[in-house]
């Protein structure tokens, strides 16, 4: 029926991605990249384009179905203060090498230490 045709589809799309990310990490350790092409939402803050939802999502998804590890960290903050996270993404089964790259990091920057302002709406 539907439902197997396009489960076969997804997995067949899945291995393609998961194939990519191999190929990078034949050259690299970790991947870096943004966790998201915006800042943090506002605290409340009500998000009613879908769009904008999805493409809050859209460095992380690809991670997500290669199954790969992955982790976010803060590298900083934007013009009004809110964070802006450090997305590191490893070889499977490569826990140790993002972690291990996110404690440097953190220990050679200070972006750990910087607290947004919250503001709650009343």
């Amino acid at each position: 029926g539907y439902y197997e045709a396009y489960y076969l589809k997804a997995q067949k799309i899945r291995t393609l991605i998961k194939e990519d990310f191999d190929s990078a990490f034949k050259h690299f350790d970790v991947i870096i990249s943004p966790t998201t092409p915006t800042t943090a939402f506002k605290i409340n803050e009500k998000i009613s384009d879908p769009l904008s939802m999805y493409l809050s999502d859209i460095a992380t998804i690809p991670v997500n179905l290669a199954g790969l590890p992955s982790i976010s960290i803060p590298c900083g903050v934007d013009k009004i203060g809110l964070p802006i996270g450090l997305q590191i993404t490893g070889r499977s089964f490569d826990e140790e090498t993002i972690l291990r790259t996110a404690f440097s990091f953190e220990q050679e920057t200070q972006y750990r230490n910087i607290k947004p302002k919250l503001q709650m709406e009343k």
